[in-house]
């Protein structure tokens, strides 16, 4: 049988507070491939996982992350009594027990994470990932070895063509713009092809027919039964 990678959404948000190191802890312990976090960076050049650019939605404080410093940011509870923890943290979390992929949420930063994840001395794969063009571009810039995705909501007129262009490895898909020739088209010009944010079972199944390699949940338990550990390149 065909084998997809199993990837965590912010580590597994759908059964700890997202991006916290709860959230990865508990991804790692459903025997996922891949945890996926995101990276921003605050006030006094620090960079941390968290998704929005407030606070607001995921924390108990108020305010723009790039206007806090750490020290502010570590006073918040992202939930259940966690922290917002930074690349590092999350980083030696994962070394030698699961792959990361880090999107990068802000423009400018591409060289300064490349940087953190090689001092870190992290063994496993890495995939950085943009929605951003031209972070991704600078992303292979900084490592030509990278391994780096192209992130689509809705699709351009050629998305692989799209990704081809900034250099790209992979591709990141809403799972509901997703088809059998899409998923081909990237295989034939030597792509990788994941789905983003599938929850549902019947979705799951679906997206798996299109022939992805690797789905991206909340609920990376719900993958299980239906995936099994594939490459990541």
């Amino acid at each position: 049988m065909r084998r997809v990678l199993r990837i965590g959404h912010r580590g597994a948000a759908g059964h700890a507070p997202e991006n916290t190191l709860a959230s990865v802890e508990h991804a790692i312990a459903l025997g996922v491939d891949l945890v996926e976090l995101d990276v921003q960076q605050t006030k006094d050049g620090h960079l941390v996982i968290i998704h929005d650019k407030r606070v607001d939605r995921t924390t108990n404080g108020v305010g723009l992350v790039s206007e806090m410093s750490l020290r502010a940011l570590r006073e918040l509870d992202a939930g259940a009594g966690q922290r917002i923890p930074t690349v590092e943290e999350v980083l030696r979390t994962a070394n030698g027990r699961v792959g990361v992929i880090l999107e990068l949420k802000i423009q400018g930063i591409a060289e300064q994470v490349c940087k953190r994840v090689y001092l870190s001395g992290f063994t496993g794969p890495v995939i950085y990932a943009s929605f951003r063009n031209d972070e991704v571009r600078a992303l292979r810039e900084a490592d030509p070895q990278a391994m780096t995705m192209a992130l689509f909501g809705w699709l351009p007129h050629d998305p692989v063509l799209t990704a081809q262009k900034v250099k790209a490895t992979h591709l990141g898909f809403n799972y509901r713009t997703l088809t059998t020739a899409l998923v081909e088209t990237a295989h034939q010009r030597g792509l990788v092809a994941f789905a983003y944010t599938v929850n549902d079972q019947r979705d799951i199944q679906s997206v798996m027919s299109v022939g992805v390699d690797g789905i991206v949940s909340d609920f990376p338990d719900r993958l299980s039964a239906a995936c099994f550990t594939g490459r990541v390149a």
